[in-house]
């Protein structure tokens, strides 16, 4: 799922230089698709989901019940 809407600078400010560095090390399949920015991709990845834990409700339009499910 990616979002619309940049995250928000809140989001950004979250994300820090040891997630990047890790995230950046890319996986199999992200190997096999290339790169060009992998630290770019990364930070970009981290603030979406980021965003995501500060912010649930934006894009989801709010969290269903178990009745909505079935």
């Amino acid at each position: 799922m990616t979002s619309t809407q940049d995250p928000t600078p809140e989001a950004r400010a979250n994300v820090t230089e040891h997630n990047v560095e890790t995230r950046a090390d890319l996986l199999p399949e992200e190997q096999a698709a290339g790169s060009v920015d992998p630290e770019a991709q990364a930070a970009a990845i981290l603030a979406e989901s980021e965003e995501r834990t500060l912010h649930p409700d934006a894009d989801e339009g709010g969290h269903r019940t178990s009745e909505e499910t079935v």
